[in-house]
């Protein structure tokens, strides 16, 4: 027998033999061991630890085994304001069906309701997270699960409240069907690499839904963003895929659906942009790929600014924004392509579903706005449709090639 092959032979017998040795031990008021932490200590490598409904309250717990942690209808772990509830500071820990409340609150130490230290392999299923500093923490982990939490606090002041989800320097998360409500970020990344962000729901949050810097090679897929304060923003970082998102109700003088600064290599598909201030502002943004998206009823649908190169802006629908693009620039080095634009007037004598005529979302109003703010008692007002449709006849300051040269005259069935 070939060497690997037997060593692998071992070390699956060994694991083996570890799971059937595995005992399960009971918690609770009427059990044999009432304390989670006096089940802990005697526990060892892949118990299971089934924790009956009761409250809780034990100061801080740490889980420094492979144990399986399974509540029974939510039992209460409660940190008293004092305390970091639940530290995880081993591989291949399951912690699921616990109510998580009241950490401990301080901007240096950071606690949380739960914190992953420089673990792998653990998974957080299915509890309920309320009222803590930091919900959930994931710091150096690998192959980290956190799915189908419910995550919720009541700060008022960025300072007194952390995120929701907190991730930092990690690989390989899957941060999946979670829900998280009143945090500072609903969920945050930082030096966080090959991890997705699926079907999660993230709102009034007091600052961003999503906030992630120095964080490549990521999808973020399905999620639901609503009400949060600034919205999402998404900065250096390359190689992001945002797939089939709402992003829904940011509204304020620095909100945005989604704010991308200093990116490249980001492809944004298939998503809901409604009732933004502005839908997507692009920063120092490079090679994206925009398409198949739906801008609807916002302030502006895309702002883009002059030092964004090699941008395709293509087969999207862009319908009833007050302004459908604004730049800062006169010179174009972007592309728009086959854009559906509600505010487009040409024809198609054709009959090929494209306008024979191009066209400049850029409205000159829109670029006065932007450099006079209090220009904006004017809109819809004669003498600014007469500038807008003078403009577009006859270019003087919108740039020349600013333009879609096959708008369609049908919105696309997004």
């Amino acid at each position: 027998m070939p060497i690997k092959v037997f060593a692998f032979s071992v070390l699956v017998f060994f694991i083996t033999l570890n799971f059937i040795h595995a005992r399960c031990i009971h918690v609770g008021p009427q059990q044999e061991i009432r304390h989670l932490r006096e089940a802990i200590y005697q526990a060892k490598n892949y118990d299971t630890i089934k924790v009956h409904h009761s409250l809780y309250k034990e100061g801080n717990i740490v889980i420094n085994k492979k144990l399986y942690l399974i509540g029974i209808d939510y039992p209460i772990l409660d940190g008293d304001f004092t305390y970091e509830v639940v530290s995880i500071k081993s591989d291949g820990v399951t912690l699921k069906g616990f109510r998580i409340q009241n950490s401990g609150i301080a901007s240096m130490t950071e606690p949380c309701g739960i914190k992953i230290y420089d673990a792998k392999d653990v998974k957080i299923e299915e509890n309920v997270l309320d009222n803590n500093f930091f919900a959930i923490y994931v710091q150096y982990g690998k192959h980290i699960q956190v799915t189908n939490n419910t995550i919720k606090a009541y700060g008022s002041e960025e300072q007194n409240i952390g995120n929701g989800i907190h991730c930092w320097k990690s690989d390989s998360l899957h941060i999946v069907h979670n829900t998280i409500i009143g945090q500072r970020d609903g969920i945050y990344f930082e030096f966080v690499t090959h991890s997705m962000v699926y079907g999660n729901i993230s709102k009034n949050n007091i600052r961003y839904g999503l906030h992630f810097m120095f964080s490549n090679d990521n999808s973020y897929i399905n999620n639901f963003f609503d009400s949060n304060g600034a919205g999402v923003a998404i900065m250096y970082t390359k190689n992001v895929l945002i797939y089939n998102n709402t992003f829904s109700m940011s509204v304020g003088d620095a909100s945005y659906g989604i704010l991308l600064k200093e990116l490249s290599d980001v492809e944004i598909t298939g998503n809901l942009f409604e009732f933004n201030t502005a839908a997507l502002f692009l920063e120092g943004a490079n090679r994206m790929v925009v398409n198949h998206n739906r801008f609807y009823s916002n302030g502006w649908g895309l702002k883009i600014q002059a030092n964004c190169v090699d941008n395709v802006i293509s087969e999207n629908n862009f319908q009833n924004n007050t302004f459908d693009v604004s730049t800062n620039g006169s010179l174009v080095l972007n592309k728009f392509n086959a854009n559906y634009w509600d505010k487009y007037e040409g024809y198609d004598l054709d009959h090929n579903g494209s306008g024979d005529v191009p066209y400049r979302p850029l409205s000159l109003f829109s670029i006065i706005i932007d450099n006079n703010p209090i220009a904006m008692l004017l809109y819809r007002s004669f003498m600014v449709n007469l500038l807008d449709k003078t403009e577009k006849l006859i270019p003087s300051i919108t740039p020349e090639d600013f333009r879609d040269d096959q708008p369609k005259l049908k919105p696309y069935h997004l």
